[in-house]
C-alpha cells in the first residue's frame, strides 16, 4: 500500500502530517494507491476535487471540529485500517453557470450548488426541471441542489431533506424562500437536468457556487449529476456515510 499524504494548513493537522509521514512515509500521488486526507470536511472537499484525475480512493482522518466525511483520527494500524474500510462511492454534481457576459462556467460540486443573492434584493429564479417549467418564479435568498453526500451539509442547514446515500436522488431546496412561502423543495431524480433561469439578472444580480468555486453575475445555471465521474471515499466499519446520514435524521 502506498499512501499520499494531504494536510489542511491547520497546525494540528500539519503536526499529525509529520507525525504519519515519519512512520508510514509519503508516497508521490504518481505512485501512490490510496490517499489518507487530514483536515475536517473543508479539506476533503479539496482534497477530492484536486485529485479527482487520479481516481484513487480517499480516506479521511479528523483534525477539525464536526468532519462528517471523515474518520476518527488515530495513527495505529492505518494501513489495516485502510484495507477493512467500507467504500463509498459518490457522483459529483456539475453546473454548467452563464454570466452577464455569456461566459459560460464549468464547474464540479461535491456536496452542492447554490444560487444565492449578492445584494439586498431578493433573487427571483424561475426553475426548469428536464426542461420542463415547475416553477415561474420563485423569490428567496437563493437555492441549491444537493448530492445525498452534501444533503446533510448546507441543505440541511436550509431545512432541506437529508436524502439516503443509495437513494438515487437529489434535493432541490430554497433558500429562505419568500414566495411560494410555504414551499419547502423537492426531491428529484439524480438523472434529473435542473436549469434555474435568474430573472431581473441585472436589478437583482445572482452568484452561483458549486463547492467553493463562485460565479459572479449569473444569468442561468444547469446543474445535473456527472454520473461518469465516481469518487470512492473510504470509512471504517460500523462508521460508513450511510450510517451517519441516518443518524442526522434523529438529531433535533
Amino acid at each position: 500500500m502506498n499512501i499520499h499524504f494531504s494536510a489542511s494548513e491547520h497546525d494540528e493537522a500539519k503536526s499529525r502530517l509529520e507525525q504519519l509521514t515519519g512512520r508510514y512515509g509519503q508516497t508521490d500521488l504518481s505512485n501512490a494507491t490510496h490517499i489518507v486526507a487530514l483536515g475536517g470536511d473543508g479539506h476533503m472537499l479539496h482534497v477530492l476535487q484536486d485529485t479527482m484525475s487520479f481516481n484513487l480512493p480517499v480516506f479521511g482522518l479528523n483534525c477539525g471540529r464536526l468532519g462528517f466525511l471523515m474518520n476518527r483520527y488515530s495513527d495505529d494500524d492505518l494501513p489495516k485500517r485502510i484495507q477493512a474500510a467500507e467504500v463509498a462511492k459518490l457522483h459529483p454534481l456539475r453546473m454548467t453557470a452563464t454570466d452577464r457576459d455569456n461566459a459560460v462556467h464549468t464547474n464540479l460540486a461535491i456536496n452542492e450548488v447554490s444560487l444565492l443573492r449578492q445584494t439586498h434584493n431578493a433573487a427571483h429564479i424561475g426553475i426548469n426541471v428536464d426542461h420542463k417549467r415547475q416553477m415561474d418564479c420563485l423569490v428567496c435568498d437563493g437555492v441549491l441542489v444537493a448530492t445525498p453526500a452534501g444533503s446533510t451539509a448546507y441543505n440541511l442547514s436550509a431545512h432541506g431533506p437529508v436524502v439516503p446515500l443509495s437513494g438515487g436522488l437529489l434535493a432541490l431546496t430554497p433558500i429562505s424562500p419568500f414566495r411560494p412561502r410555504r414551499w419547502r423543495g423537492a426531491l428529484l431524480s439524480d438523472a434529473s437536468k435542473v436549469t434555474l433561469d435568474i430573472l431581473e439578472a441585472e436589478f437583482r444580480p445572482v452568484s452561483a457556487s458549486a463547492d467553493s468555486a463562485e460565479v459572479r453575475h449569473v444569468t442561468s445555471a444547469q446543474i445535473e449529476q456527472a454520473g461518469e465521474i465516481t469518487l470512492n471515499l473510504l470509512f471504517d466499519p460500523g462508521f460508513s456515510l450511510s450510517d451517519r446520514a441516518i443518524k442526522e435524521q434523529f438529531f433535533s
